[in-house]
Formats: C-alpha cells, structure tokens, sequence
C-alpha cells in the first residue's frame, strides 16, 4: 500500500520527484508559493507521471496563512479561490509530510550577502508553518531538508535548531539527539555528482508506545539511510556528454554563443569578452595543472587587474572534469561568474541543463520558465537522485514503527 504524502515548499519537485520514482508513494498535495515552479512541477506530475488532476493537486498558496491553506480562501488577488488542503486530503490518512523552508536565511552565503546577516528575514521562521500542518494532519514521519547552515542560524539569539526541535517535541514528535552527527549528509556520498551537504531530518510520531525512538532513528542513518551511498561521481559523468557550446567567431551585444543544441536549456547565458577571456585563463589552469589561481587571494588579485575592482569574496569558480562539483546554488539566477565550464574552448558558465545534469534531474525534466527562474528551482531542489533512495530508506523506515 503506497504511502500518502504531503510537500511543502515544493519547489519544482525535486525531492517529490525522487519519492515518485520510488512508486512507493500516493501524493495527495503539493504547496509552493512561486508560480513558476508551480508551473515546472505540474507540467511534470502530468507528463511523466500521469497525474491528470496535478493543477488541483499543487497548490500555489502561502503558507503562513496556514489557517486559509488548510481550510481555503476565496478571492485572493495572487492566488484565487482554492477549497484548502484538507480538501484534497479528504478521508485519506496523512502518512508522511516532506519538504524543507527556503535555506537562503539560513545559509552562510546568504548571511555574509545580507547587510544584517539574515536575522530580519521572514524566511527564518517559516518552520513554524511547517509544524503546524504536521500538527494538523498528524503523520507518522516527517522528513524535513534543509542547508548546514541551519545548524548556526540563530537571529534572535536562539539556535533555529533548538527552536524546530522543541516546536516538534511540543507536538509529538522526535527528531534525532545530534544532527550534525546523524542527520549533516554529504550527497556526493550517494551519486550525487557534487559536494552538497544537507540536513535531512527525520520526525517520528511518538504514540505512547515502549519504542525507543532515538534507537529507532539511530539505525535508520546508521544502517537503513547508509546502504544507499555510492561511488562519488564526476562532473564528467554528468555533463560529459552533452554537446559544447562555443563561443561565435564574431559575438554581437546580444548574441556570443552559438546556442542551437535543441536541448532543452542547454544554452549559454550572454557572457561579454573580457569574461570569456577569464574564463578561458582559469579553465585552462586546471586542465594544464599549472594551479596559478587555486586560491581565493589569487582569484580576487585576477579580478581587480582584469576589472579595476577590488571584492571581499572571490567572484570565479571553474569546475575539475574529474571532481564532483561544487554546490549547484539557487544564486546562479544572478552569479555567471560562478561555476564555469571545464572546456576552456568554451569560455562560459554552466547552463541550465548542465545544472539540472548536476542536480540529477532527468533530461525528460524539463524546465521553460525563464533562465533566472530555471537555476533558482534547480538550485533549490533536493537533486532527485538522492531523493529517490531517501524515499525507498523512509519506507523501509515506516515499516518498522
């Protein structure tokens, strides 16, 4: 008997995704308050998966009116009338509830970018919508993503973490005694052809039964979550084989790519001379092994000769054929300095499909909002490769409670 779930802050559906393709699970909903990745996921339930009533199933609503999202509203402006969750979820038993808040208030890079380091971001607490649906539907696992960050994350002065374990605690559930011991994952560890750690918090239901339920979720990263890790894989392995985009012979203001692979997203952002040429020194470094700009002070001293300016923070990152990649960060929608291409022949940064390669979308994934939009949901995702195997690990969970 499939799973019934619930996602919140679904993004585009990467963690959904990886839990479909376990065929384990019957979603009833999905919540996400940005239009284009409402859009990209629907579009996707129904090509891929066959679920017909997907424009019913993924609500475009915002959580923290939790009250209206459970029970619907009318006539709202951004969001139009919808019956509510509890609609969809009908007399259906709520097994499992999924999904993480967005990390950029909890993530270190969001914090050093922010004037007052992320403490007044509104995003800082949208965990406690996220307790409140669970508390409403009650299910016996939560599964609960986030950036390592929210280990340190404290804007009021309280750890976040301490704050979303009692909140759990307070309605009946428990999350393991150490995350950064158990929960803190490396998903290059399994398949994931990039260095991404991730929080990946599991709540148990406690029914007032004799379980031990610390021992219970010990062994589930002990010994349930670890049988899915892998062999690390290569930036090679992920985009190796997709075809090269070069650079044109005679680039106009608009146009400096040859951009005509037919592939869906697999086109080149516009990147001006000066950058290509950067581009082209530092990719031709790695491939030489010559390592003159293996180094943040190195980097910054390249961009103030090439620019005139000088940066706090390095702006460059060239990716190594032979390593997995950096993090793929939802920031590419603004950073084409970032996570640049190996082939110094093709002087230019990643495109969006060779990020959504990265992320471990499928090529059958497809995304058609705009560029911007496009990194933001991939950069924000639970790459779908892991998802899957979390997914078949949280089954095999449930069957021991």
């Amino acid at each position: 008997m499939p799973l019934n779930t619930i996602e919140l802050f679904a993004g585009a559906g990467g963690l959904l995704d990886g839990f479909e393709q376990t065929r384990e699970y019957n979603l009833l909903a999905a919540v996400e308050w940005l239009k284009p990745q409402c859009k990209t996921l629907r579009h996707r339930l129904v090509d891929r998966y066959n679920i017909q009533d997907a424009n019913s199933k993924v609500i475009n609503f915002d959580i923290q009116r939790t009250d209206e999202l459970l029970h619907g509203w009318k006539n709202d402006l951004k969001f139009g009338t919808n019956p509510g969750l509890d609609s969809l979820v009908a007399n259906n038993e709520v097994h499992v509830i999924s999904g993480g808040p967005p990390c950029q208030a909890y993530s270190l890079a969001g914090r050093i970018r922010d004037e007052h380091g992320m403490r007044y971001d509104y995003r800082n607490f949208l965990f406690e919508s996220y307790i409140k649906v669970v508390s409403h539907y009650r299910p016996k696992l939560i599964v609960f993503e986030n950036v390592e960050g929210m280990l340190s994350a404290a804007p009021d002065g309280e750890l976040i973490v301490n704050k979303i374990r009692r909140g759990f605690d307070e309605i009946g559930y428990e999350i393991v005694d150490d995350l950064r011991k158990f929960a803190l994952q490396n998903l290059a560890d399994y398949g994931v052809p990039q260095f991404r750690k991730r929080l990946i918090i599991i709540g148990i239901r406690r029914d007032g039964d004799n379980l031990n339920y610390q021992n219970i979720l010990h062994h589930f990263y002990l010994n349930i979550l670890p049988n899915f890790k892998e062999a690390q894989r290569t930036v090679r392995d992920a985009i190796g084989d997709l075809p090269p985009i070069y650079p044109l012979e005679n680039p106009t203001s608009k146009r400096a790519y040859q951009n005509n692979s037919n592939i869906n997203g697999h086109y080149s952002r516009y990147h001006n001379e000066r950058d290509r040429n950067i581009f082209r020194i530092l990719a031709t470094d790695i491939l030489n092994d010559t390592h003159l700009y293996d180094n943040a002070e190195s980097l910054k001293e390249l961009y103030y000769q090439q620019t005139g300016k000088k940066s706090n923070v390095h702006k460059y990152h060239v990716l190594n054929w032979d390593n997995p990649s950096t993090t793929i960060p939802a920031h590419l929608k603004k950073d084409g300095l970032r996570h640049i291409h190996p082939d110094p022949n093709q002087q230019r940064s990643i495109t969006v499909r060779e990020a959504a390669r990265i992320q471990t979308f499928d090529d059958d994934f497809l995304f058609n909002e705009s560029m911007g939009a496009s990194f933001e949901m991939i950069g924000n995702a639970v790459p779908p490769y892991f998802a899957r195997k979390l997914g078949l690990a949280i089954s095999q969970l449930y069957e021991l409670l």
